[in-house]
């Protein structure tokens, strides 16, 4: 009976520890990988990967008829995360474009962070893409200032100057700058573009990113 016992602990304590060990956002990739099981990712299909704005936007596809949209933002996603996941991001799908979002909650998450770590952060996700997709083109939407998030504005500022520059370099990529397009006439941050906590976007938000997004869609 003592050995059933010490059987059953050691088993409860290494589910336990098992549970803890697993890195943040793990369940959002089992998750995605569960929807790739249920229904086959289209081949040729436009993908977004990153953080929260996309994952939100669980209506995209309604944005851009007659497109094939793979949405793969999760949680609060930094490129770390991305370049962590980036195989369970990749390796599943055959896209003909890349979309990506990801680096204000890096930021968020440290607000001592310097602009070139988010860059070299980005650079690095960009190149997994590139060894794996040579030829297919790969997009990066600016960082948006979100009013909640105002004292981190000057880093994002600079991480998206060199992001852009970046890219700019680069064959088969582009930087989609939505800046302008939610500010005002005095170029000032729209907040009504955002929801009660000044993080994420209302569908108006959406709308005018989309309106950005288009030309640059495959």
């Amino acid at each position: 009976m003592k050995k059933i016992f010490a059987a059953f602990l050691l088993l409860a304590f290494t589910f336990i520890f098992s549970q803890e060990k697993k890195p943040m956002f793990w369940q959002d990739i089992q998750n995605f990988k569960v929807a790739d099981r249920q229904s086959v990712p289209p081949k040729n299909a436009i993908l977004l990967v990153g953080s929260s704005s996309f994952t939100k936007w669980q209506d995209v596809s309604e944005y851009f008829p007659g497109k094939m949209i793979i949405n793969r933002g999760f949680g609060g996603s930094r490129l770390t995360d991305l370049n962590y996941y980036s195989e369970d991001l990749l390796n599943p799908y055959q896209p003909k474009q890349i979309i990506i979002y990801c680096g204000e909650n890096d930021f968020a998450d440290d607000a001592q962070l310097k602009a070139d770590v988010v860059v070299n952060r980005f650079k690095t996700f960009y190149r997994k893409i590139r060894e794996k997709f040579p030829n297919i083109e790969i997009d990066y939407i600016s960082i948006k200032y979100s009013p909640s998030r105002e004292k981190l504005w000057p880093q994002m500022k600079e991480a998206n100057k060199k992001i852009a520059k970046f890219m700019k370099k680069e064959k088969n990529a582009e930087f989609i700058d939505i800046t302008k397009t939610m500010n005002d006439a005095n170029g000032n941050v729209r907040k009504d573009l955002f929801v009660e906590d000044m993080l994420h976007m209302t569908p108006e938000g959406y709308r005018l990113w989309a309106n950005v997004m288009n030309p640059y869609m495959k």
